[in-house]
């Protein structure tokens, strides 16, 4: 039986994030456990203020990026990704380890985003770049600007894009994809 591998990818605002945790949801009501992280919006008085990372599997939860303060970036050596600083600490502490977890104990890694925040700590993106070879069964939402270097390291998945138009239906035809 062939892994499968499957990324969702799409416009902001789409229901990327909405899709993959129907996902989760429907595999968790077949019995299967999903293991890896996922990066959430932080939103304060209407507006984005960071993301949080999130082990799927225990419910840790640290903070993936902030706002940076003016300086800040440059003063503690962290990555930076537009206005966002990314915690390296919570990246490692949480994802890798997330995704570590997941690899040895999951049925299903589940990764909620692929994306330049995550791809920017060394530590993290060896680990996801792991779960794109590991045979195991993984479905992921991929930030559109990096669905050519993901689709690179995974060849043989399945990508599927998310519109307004389709958000309705694709969930069918990633779980058909996934074999569930």
């Amino acid at each position: 039986m062939t892994i499968k591998k499957v990324f969702i990818t799409g416009r902001p605002g789409a229901g990327k994030t909405t899709l993959f945790l129907k996902v989760i949801r429907y595999l968790r009501g077949k019995g299967l456990s999903i293991g890896g992280f996922m990066c959430p919006e932080v939103r304060a008085g209407g507006r984005r203020v960071g993301f949080k990372i999130i082990d799927l599997g225990s419910g840790k939860e640290g903070f993936l990026a902030k706002v940076c303060d003016p300086g800040l970036s440059s003063m503690r050596g962290l990555p930076k990704v537009g206005k966002y600083c990314v915690n390296v600490s919570d990246a490692v502490n949480i994802g890798v380890n997330a995704i570590n977890k997941a690899l040895q104990s999951s049925d299903i890694v589940g990764i909620d985003e692929i994306g330049p925040m995550e791809l920017s700590v060394e530590a993290l993106r060896k680990a996801i770049f792991k779960a794109l070879i590991y045979p195991k069964p993984l479905v992921a939402v991929v930030h559109r600007s990096r669905v050519s270097e993901i689709l690179r390291r995974a060849p043989d998945a399945s990508l599927y894009a998310i519109t307004l138009s389709n958000r309705d239906s694709i969930l069918y035809d990633v779980l058909n994809a996934l074999s569930y």
